[in-house]
């Protein structure tokens, strides 16, 4: 039997992405992956019309990446094999659209005030296909030359840190994680070293509480652990241990972004088959 592998967490022009759903199958492919998930922040691409598809030879899964709150810390949430039609869903996504819009009009008005930079909202705007984010913002800044990389404008200006950041408003992540359930999907919490979570023992059953189904276990973090909270290993023990699902990815972006990462998860197809099953996709 041929080895099968997937990457489960993956975005595109819908969102923050640099690459449409064509060309990122087509890096897929030649990654020698089978099987990916879409998981644009706070939408689902209109190309997307079931939870799960086969498109030129690649099993696609519908999923998404949402802000969330957890009791007061910030991080996001996954949810795979998502029905695109669901009301739950497009609820929180059109809360998600204008807390986004609110949002990039106060960065940019920042980025006018504060630092001096010539940008319009509308121009920002122009690059969103879909979902609007700071990459496209940092795109802008890059043309017009405050900065000389999309990097150094993160670092500098629209990072947590940066003079022009702005906090986005999320949902609860309860209520997201009803969100997704309601839409027949299964959730996990992406990235979790990132979180800043002191106690991961008391965080995790606050996680199974609410019903979270996995935990990303496997996800490329730069080498020599700056910036965790934890380290990846103690999560991933902690899962298992818990009983959370695994998964995995690579939080590509595609090409010419700040996360060109395709390629650095190759995730074995069973945690795919668990998940499928936890869903009643099997």
């Amino acid at each position: 039997m041929i080895a099968r592998y997937a990457d489960l967490h993956l975005h595109t022009t819908a969102s923050d992405g640099m690459q449409d759903i064509p060309t990122l199958i087509s890096r897929a492919k030649a990654r020698g992956l089978s099987t990916i998930a879409i998981t644009d922040h706070d939408t689902i691409s209109k190309d997307l019309t079931e939870r799960v598809t086969e498109i030129s030879g690649m099993e696609v899964i519908t999923g998404v990446e949402l802000k969330v709150d957890y009791d007061g810390v910030f991080g996001e949430l996954l949810g795979y094999f998502i029905d695109p039609l669901s009301a739950p869903m497009r609820e929180l996504f059109a809360f998600m659209r204008d807390a986004r819009e609110r949002r990039m009009e106060e960065m940019v008005k920042r980025c006018r005030e504060r630092v001096g930079i010539d940008v319009s909202f509308e121009e920002v705007r122009s690059l969103a296909v879909g979902s609007i984010g700071r990459p496209h913002l940092a795109k802008i800044l890059v043309e017009k030359g405050a900065v000389k990389t999309m990097r150094e404008a993160f670092d500098r200006l629209i990072g947590s840190d940066g003079e022009c950041y702005v906090r986005l408003a999320r949902p609860e992540f309860r209520d997201a994680t009803d969100a997704i359930h309601a839409a027949r999907g299964v959730t996990s919490v992406p990235h979790p070293c990132f979180i800043a979570i002191d106690d991961w023992d008391a965080f995790s059953e606050k996680l199974l509480a609410a019903g979270v189904d996995g935990i990303e276990s496997f996800y490329p973090y730069a080498s020599g652990g700056s910036g965790l909270h934890i380290a990846p290993e103690d999560v991933r023990k902690i899962a298992i241990q818990k009983g959370f699902l695994l998964t995995g990815g690579s939080d590509d972006h595609g090409p010419n972004s700040v996360k060109d990462t395709l390629g650095a998860i190759h995730l074995p197809y069973r945690y795919v088959e668990m998940l499928k099953e936890r869903c009643n996709l099997a």
